[in-house]
Formats: C-alpha cells, structure tokens, sequence
C-alpha cells in the first residue's frame, strides 16, 4: 500500500454515472485513514466533515483513525508556554465554529497526553466503533469541559459514556496491547510521512494503486473531489437523515456540525435546534465558543 500527495484540479477526470455495483455495499471500497491529535483543535475543525462524508457516502469506505500526537506541532512546545497554546485554540474556535476552551491551558493543563492516546486505543482492543466513540467523548471533555484528559479518572468517566466494558477498559488501559497498538500508528505516521495534522489518506483498496493524501483542513468539496477519483466516478450522495435522527445518533453536536452536513447556514442551524429544544429534545451546552447541543436520553 502506498500513497501520493496530489494537487486536484478542475481538470480532474472521473466518471460521471452515478451508478455502483451491489458490492459497493458489501465490502466497502475505500478506506480513509486520519491522521490525528486528539489535543489537536484543528483535529476537531474537521469532525463537522467528517460527519458529512460519512452521512452522503459512507456506504463507499471506512474511516481508520491513526494517533499521530507527536506529529503536531503544537506538542513541539512540550506544553510549555500555555498562554500560546491558549491563544492558538481560541483563535481556531473563533475561525472555525467548533469551540475549543483555551483557557483550559491556564486552568488545568494536560500533564501527560500519552496517556490519553493509551487510552483510546485501549478503547479500540473494543472494537473500532467503540473506539471512535470514545474518542469523541475524549474531545468533548477536553474542548467543552477543559477537563484534564491524561486524568485516569477522566477517561474512566469517557468510557462510561461512549459505553465501554469498564472492567475491561481499566485492564486494557494498562495493557502491552494498547501501548503497542499505539506504537503501531506511530510508526504507520512515519512510513506515510504525515509531518502535519489533521491528514487523510484514501486508498481503494480493490485497486492496487496508490492513495491520495490530503494534508490540512480543507472546504468539505475537496474532500468530495477526492473520493471521487479514488472511486473513478461521481456516486449520489445518500438522503440526510431527520435532524432529531441526526442528534440522537450522535448525541452531542455542534451548531456548526448541522449546518454543514444539512448545507444550512449557522443562523439557520440555530433555529432548527432551538425548535427541538422547546420540545424538550434536546438540551443547549454552554460553551465558549459557538453552540453545542445534547439530546435528551
């Protein structure tokens, strides 16, 4: 398996039918691995993006996250200069929509994220849905409640909410598995030569050729643009499901996540999740930067 940085173009050819075989739903063409810090604020500018892929063609590949903490040039800092830590992640909230709490670096610093990455990769030896559920908990902890994620109790209480065998996670968490599993993407960043997150590698998997990689965060088109070479055609994209469908699944979303997956503007996003919210569906999450929602188990 091998990879290429390509630059995409509007001459870029692919095939406009937008017709797929039945295996298309068999056994998913494509798999897209993401490069990612879960410290990593523009790691978290890309999950509204990621949701959407998933929702309009996720019946085309799957998505493989792969810890690359010390590919972060923040992490370069050694955690050292937390007033500069604060101001580059409310500067990439402010940019963005997706809050992310600097003051977080003030008020309670993150000690030891090689912990943290332990852990979600202790929640993976759970299985790979497992383990990207629990990563989303890790960042909502962090980004929303500036919670100290290298806290053991923290992640304790994540893996209650994404649902894990507790038991099992505290082994795991102190477990060879996880520590080599972790050791395993760390050594993939360095054959893929990702040096910048967030990155993301598509590869087609029943064609022996090599992947595209895409360093950066990049507008939701482009990503689009990507996966249609891969594929060599233009596929439809999938109905969006019921906006209350959409929270339940997820849980916890951001007002910026709706309006890119549903193609509405804040404003708008804003009011539909405000109707919800008089019908007693949802619950509006404080936070600094822009808004968050939760839905009403």
């Amino acid at each position: 398996m091998s990879w290429k940085q390509t630059e995409l173009n509007s001459s870029t050819k692919t095939n406009t039918s937008p017709q797929y075989s039945y295996f298309d739903f068999v056994q998913k063409p494509i798999e897209i691995y993401v490069f990612i810090d879960p410290l990593c604020p523009e790691c978290w500018s890309l999950e509204p993006y990621l949701k959407k892929l998933s929702i309009e063609y996720g019946r085309f590949f799957t998505i493989r996250p792969i810890l690359s903490s010390y590919a972060n040039p923040l992490n370069k800092d050694h955690f050292q200069q937390p007033k500069k830590l604060k101001e580059i992640w409310e500067r990439t909230a402010k940019r963005t929509g997706m809050s992310c709490d600097g003051d977080l670096w003030l008020e309670n610093p993150i000690s030891s994220p090689r912990i943290a990455a332990i852990a979600i990769k202790a929640a993976e030896l759970q299985g790979k849905k497992a383990g990207r559920v629990f990563l989303r908990k890790v960042q909502e902890s962090l980004f929303l409640k500036k919670q100290n994620i290298s806290d053991e109790r923290v992640l304790i209480d994540c893996a209650r909410e994404a649902r894990l065998d507790i038991h099992e996670f505290r082994n795991d968490l102190h477990s060879t598995s996880a520590r080599k599993a972790l050791q395993c993407d760390i050594k993939l960043t360095n054959e893929m030569e990702v040096d910048y997150i967030p990155t993301m590698v598509f590869f087609n998997q029943r064609i022996d050729e090599q992947g595209i990689k895409v360093s950066g965060l990049y507008p939701y088109e482009i990503y689009v643009r990507v996966l249609n070479e891969i594929l060599q055609k233009r596929p439809i994209p999938s109905e969006k499901p019921p906006l209350e469908d959409f929270v339940a699944f997820y849980h916890v979303v951001a007002t910026k996540e709706i309006a890119v997956v549903y193609d509405w503007s804040l404003a708008k996003a804003e009011r539909e999740m405000k109707k919800l919210q008089l019908k007693q569906i949802v619950n509006k999450i404080p936070v600094k930067h822009g808004t968050f929602w939760r839905f009403i188990k």
